[in-house]
């Protein structure tokens, strides 16, 4: 719930908090104000981000044989543009793209990521590296902890309170989780409280272990690093070895999340994201 509230300011700083108001991530004076309260509250130390932003998204055709799955609009932007939004919200600034298929269109609409508010950084898999491999790729890019997110998964997470949760946990990896219907096409937690314990593949819904899947974003500890090689990585393999060694919990997200990496998943994206 809004409440109305009244404040009074000096004439310069009023300026100062005019100027972010672009008409589009900041939408009036309003809502300026709005975003500076929320990021002094919400301050993590948590700056950095990895974004799985290649991929060729066959299940998207025939869009994607003109752009980029990152470029796919919705509501007006671009998918990745909506996860930069989401990250400089929170102060995450430094952003990594692992690109591949057609990464130059992904270069020209972002480019130093300046005109987003925030420094971002490519890494170029010249072949096919995983849904992990780009961890190895971007080893000394990543000097703290980080997110770790999909390219393809739209989302509005609390990144703030997750952090908060992974730090409390003190486990070196945090998985975002969401709820779905039908879990039979998807990876899911077998769980003990909030330790993840493996992933099922999908299972028949009468034997899934729960309803909760991975809903595209991590937070890694730095050291989380190396334990992937420079080669071939899938996420589920990194996963396995960290649920092993007790350090994978999960974080439930009851929030929308929309998986426009298939057709389906970006029709309804497109009818009911909201920014």
């Amino acid at each position: 719930m809004i409440e109305r509230v009244t404040i009074t300011v000096k004439k310069d700083m009023l300026r100062r908090v005019d100027s972010m108001v672009d008409g589009r991530e900041i939408r009036n004076r309003s809502h300026a104000i709005e975003t500076l309260i929320a990021k002094s509250l919400t301050k993590t130390g948590l700056d950095t981000a990895l974004v799985m932003a290649g991929g060729e998204g066959a299940h998207l055709r025939p869009i994607t044989y003109e752009i980029p799955k990152s470029l796919i609009p919705i509501r007006g932007k671009p998918i990745l543009e909506w996860q930069i939004g989401l990250l400089k919200r929170y102060d995450v600034t430094n952003i990594i793209l692992a690109v591949d298929y057609m990464n130059e269109k992904i270069r020209q609409h972002f480019g130093d990521g300046r005109k987003f508010g925030v420094d971002i950084t490519y890494i170029v898999e010249d072949k096919p590296m995983g849904t992990a491999g780009a961890i190895g790729l971007a080893k000394d890019y990543l000097s703290k902890n980080f997110l770790f997110l999909n390219v393809d998964t739209l989302m509005d997470p609390n990144i703030p309170e997750m952090y908060e949760f992974h730090k409390r946990q003190k486990k070196l990896a945090t998985v975002l989780l969401t709820t779905v219907g039908d879990p039979s096409n998807f990876g899911v937690v077998k769980m003990r409280g909030n330790q993840i314990l493996k992933f099922v593949e999908k299972p028949n819904l009468s034997k899934a272990p729960s309803r909760l899947i991975n809903a595209g974003l991590c937070i890694f500890d730095q050291s989380v690093v190396n334990m992937v090689p420079k080669r071939k990585t899938m996420i589920e393999e990194l996963f396995s070895k960290l649920s092993k060694e007790e350090q994978l919990v999960g974080y439930l997200h009851d929030g929308l999340t929309f998986d426009v990496g298939t057709a389906k998943g970006y029709e309804k994206a497109v009818k009911e994201w909201k920014s």
